[in-house]
């Protein structure tokens, strides 16, 4: 399933401001205000203390009320420009990219796990390619693996504000006695969530204690 990345789409648009502002700059506002809904859910997630569950089915349902039907306008009105401009101009070549794309950009209303953009993954993926002007290779196919598999890891926990060592050594620690029914839980994202259910109750504790 290919998810399609806005932040490219919008790249072409914004590219094409020079030689034809007043198309680029309209397909620039409806972008800008897909982005809108995404930071809204965000703002109004953390407000509200969600966990990630809850905030992806409030993001489905937000995109679903306020992005599907900007979308449904912005297609259209693609198709209406498409004959308009010529094919190898920077605005012919933007509405043709999001066009080929459309079903694809698309997609990520679908889902409220699915992200608008693909730039948390290109940042995650910063300190690779940065880092392998100095390791070159990692010895072998399981080496390469291994590392594909700590890298998830660690910017997953980066991205959900963990310590990337705290939660590694705390799941090395249960691994062995866990059985495979909870295996799942030992996600970083239920295991943020049950580190913040634990210290909630024990300031809970406290504060009935004092």
């Amino acid at each position: 399933m290919e998810v399609g990345c806005w932040a490219h789409a919008r790249r072409k648009f914004f590219e094409a401001q020079t030689t034809d502002p007043e198309r680029a700059t309209y397909v620039l506002g409806v972008v800008r205000q897909l982005y809108a809904v995404e930071k809204k859910v965000r703002e109004d997630s953390d407000r509200l203390g969600l966990t990630p569950a809850e905030t992806g089915a409030l993001r489905w349902q937000r995109r679903q009320e306020q992005s599907e039907p900007l979308l449904t306008t912005l297609g259209d009105w693609l198709e209406k420009e498409r004959p308009n401009v010529l094919p190898k101009s920077p605005i012919g070549e933007a509405v043709s990219y999001a066009l080929n794309q459309w079903t694809a950009l698309r997609r990520y209303t679908t889902q409220g796990y699915l992200e608008i953009d693909n730039n948390g993954a290109e940042r995650a993926l910063r300190a690779v390619a940065v880092g392998r002007k100095n390791y070159l290779n990692f010895g072998s196919d399981v080496g390469g693996q291994t590392a594909a598999t700590l890298y998830s890891l660690v910017q997953t926990c980066k991205r959900l504000g963990l310590e990337p060592w705290r939660y590694l050594r705390d799941v090395l620690e249960r691994l062995p006695t866990c059985p495979n029914e909870c295996l799942a839980d030992l996600l970083p994202d239920r295991w943020a969530a049950a580190q913040r259910a634990a210290a909630e109750t024990a300031a809970a504790s406290c504060a009935d204690t004092g």
